[in-house]
């Protein structure tokens, strides 16, 4: 990752998160996407730290966190995220949101609007895209066999080029679905984490936002953020060309750039 990594646990409610913890001074938490765990932000977090103190837990369900038997939607999510927060010993925070992670960003600003700082969601869910077919059977495929054929397939969908991505964060995908309790998000959230939020619900964020966006992402299409950054009262919106959904693996340079003028100003 390019910097030194803590790594840490706590317990929420008897549950276990995991993270990964690196630099100091103002909080920066990142919320990965429906997948792996804090890890994803592999390209991004030496960038940040740099800056800011970086936080990036394995959401409850995912990576070396505890995996229960739950409902794993928004208001599941977002407690468990002030939980963790409560537990870090963090009163306010900037987040930064990935696809599903997104989804729970902006839904904790709307909960929660005296704990966040400024918010940046990448790509997100949440704001009333449906995945097409062939993105929805890689989707489907790889959180119900996960193997090596079924993440290249799925790769090909959610990277402009998937060369871009480090093989090692592929494998750790595949690994952790294996695990005991790897498949509990998939199937028993049901897709809840990711519904469409309210216009309604969205006005009522007032946080300083930044919304990113892969230009060819081909599971959320770039207009549905576009016309997130018109309805969020004092949102931003960016465009990466030559990325898809994960901007911060195909254009990392770019994303970082973008990323820490935004928080930094």
């Amino acid at each position: 990752m390019g910097v030194s990594i803590r790594q840490g646990e706590v317990r929420i409610d008897s549950v276990k998160t995991a993270y990964l913890s690196a630099g100091s001074g103002s909080c920066v938490i990142f919320l990965h996407g429906a997948g792996a765990g804090g890890v994803t932000w592999y390209p991004t977090i030496a960038a940040i730290a740099k800056h800011f103190h970086v936080l990036a837990p394995d959401i409850v369900g995912y990576g070396e966190s505890d995996k229960p038997n739950a409902p794993y939607d928004r208001p599941y999510f977002t407690k468990w995220l002030k939980g963790f927060l409560l537990e870090m010993k963090i009163s306010k925070v900037h987040i930064v949101g990935l696809s599903q992670g997104g989804a729970i960003a902006l839904q904790f600003a709307i909960d929660h609007p005296e704990m966040v700082d400024k918010l940046v969601v990448v790509d997100s869910a949440g704001l009333g895209a449906k995945v097409s077919l062939w993105p929805f059977i890689g989707m489907i495929w790889m959180n119900t066999f996960p193997s090596s054929m079924a993440n290249r397939f799925n790769s090909s969908y959610i990277l402009h080029r998937p060369e871009n991505r480090d093989p090692n964060h592929s494998f750790y995908s595949i690994a952790v679905l294996k695990d005991k309790g790897g498949k509990n998000v998939f199937k028993q959230g049901r897709g809840a984490a990711v519904s469409k939020i309210s216009e309604e619900s969205l006005q009522q964020i007032r946080n300083e936002t930044l919304i990113i966006w892969g230009k060819d992402d081909q599971l959320f299409p770039v207009e549905y953020g576009e016309k997130a950054a018109k309805i969020i009262p004092n949102a931003k919106f960016h465009l990466i060309e030559d990325a898809g959904h994960l901007p911060l693996m195909d254009q990392p340079e770019k994303f970082n750039n973008i990323l820490t003028n935004f928080l930094n100003k």
